[in-house]
């Protein structure tokens, strides 16, 4: 067999889905911290309540 043919097609996807997963909790993070820092009137007009953002 040649090497091309042995070898594992995604060797690395654990890798993958970890970084995926912490660069979307960063995002979620990032996003959370800037509704809280928004105010009432800010948020109603995005649609949210500020119980809601907690």
């Amino acid at each position: 067999m040649e090497f091309h043919e042995n070898r594992a097609r995604q060797p690395f996807i654990g890798f993958v889905l970890v970084g995926r997963f912490i660069k979307k909790q960063i995002i979620l993070w990032r996003t959370r911290r800037v509704l809280q820092a928004m105010s009432d009137e800010q948020l109603k007009d995005v649609g949210l309540r500020r119980d809601e953002v907690g």
